[in-house]
């Protein structure tokens, strides 16, 4: 499963989509290179019911949002040291 139907699940799942999800981790003080990742995951389980592999996706998008590439695929190359290129604004915005 890739990184972008993790996202699209924990969307389904919470009703939230990633980018408010970041805000309200930011919002508990979770944001940043410097978070720890696990400490992140274990909120996203115990706030909103995630597994596992939901949750530390979502932490590891808090940790490196920075360095994701949010454009639309093709337009231009990824940034440097970019974690891949992800949809953090919902699934019914996504451009197809």
């Amino acid at each position: 499963m890739s990184a972008q139907a993790y996202l699209d699940t924990v969307e389904a799942r919470t009703g939230l989509t990633p980018r408010e999800l970041v805000a309200r981790a930011a919002e508990a003080g979770f944001s940043g290179p410097g978070v720890a990742p696990a400490k992140v995951g274990a909120w996203f389980k115990e706030t909103y019911g995630l597994g596992h592999g939901h949750a530390m996706t979502m932490a590891q998008v808090v940790k490196q949002l920075d360095r994701i590439d949010v454009r639309n695929e093709g337009v231009t190359e990824p940034p440097t040291g970019s974690i891949g290129r992800l949809w953090l604004d919902g699934a019914a915005t996504r451009p197809s």
